[in-house]
């Protein structure tokens, strides 16, 4: 009896330990610091976007977890965000240059307006995928640089 009693409370505490590594998990509340670089003029504001998913990324604002558009003062920013989880994250900037908080386009389909994108993919001929700009915010303070681009 005692021995089952052992092997009970041995199984009670493993899982009792992983119950409270996953609550700390889903609990894990870290910032996010975005460093943009590469801006090309302090005409209107840059807008940062965080997606959680490739469902809508990079555009679809209905889908942004956070957003913020900052007035541009310099040719680098830092935009800051707080209390995100624990997970995979992509980022999407715009130079909204006449502040309409859309990323402008010409009659082809070409941004006239600067932007950018988490790990700084290459930007061929459309947007990249989620995947190809996704991060992984597993510590307290991320901190990520995006360099602006403009074609």
């Amino acid at each position: 009896m005692f021995k089952e009693f052992r092997v009970s409370a041995l199984v009670l505490a493993v899982v009792g330990n992983l119950t409270c590594s996953l609550n700390a998990r889903a609990n894990f509340q870290g910032s996010l610091t975005v460093e943009i670089n590469g801006i090309k003029n302090q005409q209107g504001q840059v807008c940062v976007s965080i997606f959680g998913s490739s469902q809508g990324f990079p555009n679809d604002r209905d889908r942004v977890l956070k957003r913020q558009c900052n007035k541009i003062t310099d040719k680098s920013l830092q935009v800051t965000f707080d209390n995100l989880q624990a997970g995979s994250y992509a980022v999407a900037v715009i130079h909204d240059q006449n502040n309409d908080q859309t990323l402008n386009r010409n009659n082809l389909g070409m941004p006239i307006e600067g932007f950018g994108f988490s790990r700084n993919p290459e930007v061929r001929t459309s947007a990249p995928k989620f995947s190809d700009a996704a991060f992984l915010l597993a510590g307290p303070n991320t901190i990520i640089q995006i360099k602006m681009k403009y074609l």
